[in-house]
């Protein structure tokens, strides 16, 4: 998706909806069409029965009035009196028309719904996938579940009734109100009593449970936001005993969207009685009043009966407005949560991108690794420096370590690198251009990684090596996974790389899922190699033996390793040491082992208790 798919933060709800409805416009038509007919239809029946009580039955003389005309349309009062069955088997059929239709109206309304909803996901899907990281620092993955399903299918279901019933509504009170004056203007007008105190009465009800919708949606996030921490950090909560605590934790949001979804239900339950007992007054008057003029004999019985068959057709949806507007409203507050997202602007929006190499698109460019980084400066905060000035040089093939604290900025510098984050200031320059200037996406295909915290899918441990490189062959994959140490292991199990693996690995021990992750980062073979503390999870011998394989590709690509144990560095050809986001060291292995500094104290720590887990019995 283009950059410009992201939506203004100015953009309305009903203008997100009107392009999110682009292609299915016309199907809304066609519903609205089919609702236009049944409610056409559903008109005709009461008239049919209104003048065969009138003309037929009751022998009324015909006055001109709008009945005589169906009346003559049936074949006049003489042939239908011969043939009492004939209305009865036309309002039959006419229904039948009329369901025929209303299936139609909903079946081309769910289509355009349907399609609406599912557009909508894969436009939220997409779009959060290019969200720049800083976003993503700072949601709640709960909230934003709750806005890519929840919301969604609240805006789903308001689409696939809610808005034809709006048309509904308003075409019943279009099409009742000339019909009944045609029919008795005195009747109409006491139909019409008590309709418009309905309808202002459903609209100040919205206005009143508006900002509750909002209310319930955000204490529904909490509570998904509660279930889906709990659950991914299932193994820790049971670990450390804290399921009680847990639980506890979960009754606050709970108890929070009860109490909302309380005093919104107590909301509409007063709306629904109000409205109800104001139907039954109204019916009672038309009631009432005609039984009053038709002992004067001022009214026929047909009329009446019309009138009450009209009234009930008319009734329901007014009285349904209220609940019509309140779905509206959720669904409008879904849709503003959700153009919240759509509102943000993506990665590839943040930087203009030059051409050539500079977007990805010359793929005849060798690609040699060499990184130069010139006093860089970068902070995630606007109060907080966590780079202060950092300088290094990489050439091609060569091996870069980087040692420190925690909080130094190692990390930092891999996130840079992989445009995660943009610097405020210095130069990190790829292959002699400036990175910033470099498309994204192209930048990260020159990068292989491994995090410091490894992920992997819940799939096969083949389709997750694979998952760098699609269509790779099996003879790669198993090379990869030698050269990471794993493929005895995976060759050891059941069903070996078609072994299914639970979700994010946790059927795999930590080290067997840093290998499969860097099984997965070799397997892509691009010019650069980024290891994250990547064996931190292994022991010794084996990271000895990875270790060996990697530095038997030495040249082959520019390797950046982070690691805290210090004997995995001594093949590296240069190693800086951070603290508090400067470097305050540079050489090699042997270089910062001679000279005074935080490298050589870190190593004769790990060196003093190293000897001593060796040797036990000396300590």
């Amino acid at each position: 998706m283009a950059s410009g798919r992201s939506l203004s933060s100015k953009s309305s709800p009903l203008r997100l909806l009107w392009e999110l409805m682009r292609g299915f416009r016309g199907t809304y038509a066609r519903a609205i069409g089919a609702l236009f007919v049944f409610t056409a239809i559903n008109y005709v029946v009461p008239l049919v029965a209104s003048a065969t009580i009138d003309f037929v039955l009751s022998q009324e003389p015909d006055e001109g009035r709008l009945t005589s005309g169906v009346i003559a349309l049936m074949g006049g009062a003489e042939f239908v009196r011969e043939r009492l069955w004939f209305p009865a088997v036309l309002m039959v059929l006419l229904t039948l028309v009329a369901g025929v239709f209303a299936y139609f109206k909903s079946r081309f309304a769910a289509q355009a719904s349907d399609g609406i909803a599912r557009r909508l996901k894969d436009r939220l899907y997409d779009h959060l996938q290019r969200l720049p990281a800083k976003y993503h620092d700072r949601a709640e993955t709960g909230d934003l579940i709750q806005r890519c399903t929840s919301d969604v299918e609240t805006l789903r279901l308001a689409l696939s009734s809610q808005v034809v019933e709006v048309s509904n509504s308003l075409l019943l009170l279009l099409t009742a109100l000339p019909l009944m004056i045609m029919l008795d203007g005195r009747m109409a007008a006491i139909s019409f009593v008590l309709i418009v105190p309905i309808i202002l009465f459903g609209y100040i009800y919205v206005g009143r449970v508006k900002h509750l919708f909002k209310e319930v949606a955000e204490a529904e996030g909490q509570v998904t936001r509660v279930v889906q921490e709990n659950l991914t950090g299932l193994r820790v909560v049971r670990a450390f005993a804290r399921q009680d605590f847990e639980i506890s934790k979960f009754a606050e949001p709970n108890q929070l969207y009860r109490d909302r979804s309380l005093r919104l239900l107590r909301l509409m339950a007063w709306y629904w009685s109000i409205s109800d007992l104001v139907v039954l007054i109204q019916q009672g008057l038309v009631l009432f009043s005609g039984a009053y003029f038709i002992a004067t004999g001022s009214l026929t019985v047909g009329t009446l009966f019309a009138f009450l068959m009209f009234l009930n057709m008319l009734l329901w949806p007014v009285r349904q407005m209220g609940r019509t507007l309140t779905e509206l409203g959720k669904s409008v507050v879904a849709l503003t949560r959700m153009g919240e997202i759509l509102s943000e602007p993506e990665e590839s929006s943040q930087r203009s991108c030059r051409e050539g190499i500079m977007t990805g698109t010359d793929h005849a460019i060798v690609v040699e690794g060499r990184i130069a980084v010139a006093d860089l400066v970068f902070g995630y905060g606007e109060d907080e420096t966590e780079l202060k000035g950092v300088s290094f040089e990489v050439d091609p093939g060569q091996t870069l370590a980087i040692v420190g604290p925690s909080g130094s900025g190692k990390s930092t510098i891999m996130s840079l690198l992989l445009r995660l984050y943009d610097y405020e200031s210095g130069s990190i320059q790829f292959d002699g251009r400036e990175l910033t200037e470099l498309d994204r996406q192209w930048v990260r295909s020159q990068f292989s990684v491994v995090m410091q915290e490894p992920f992997l899918y819940s799939k096969t441990i083949g389709e997750n090596i694979r998952l760098s490189r699609d269509g790779a062959a099996d003879d790669d994959v198993t090379e990869a996974a030698r050269l990471a140490d794993i493929h005895d292991t995976i060759a050891s199990f059941g069903e070996g790389y078609a072994t299914q693996i639970g979700e994010r690995g946790v059927t795999l021990s930590g080290g067997q899922r840093q290998r499969v992750a860097l099984a997965r980062a070799l397997l892509q073979d691009t010019p650069v190699l980024l290891l994250d503390d990547a064996l931190s999870a292994v022991d010794a011998e084996t990271e000895a033996t990875i270790l060996e394989a990697l530095r038997s590709r030495h040249g082959r690509r520019t390797t950046l390793v982070i690691a805290h144990r210090l004997s995995t560095l001594a093949h590296a050809d240069k190693i800086i040491v951070l603290e508090g986001g400067r470097i305050i060291q540079e050489g090699t292995h042997a270089e910062l082992v001679e000279a005074e500094g935080l490298y050589r104290r870190l190593w004769k720590i790990q060196t003093a208790l190293e000897n001593e887990l060796a040797n036990p019995a000396e300590s």
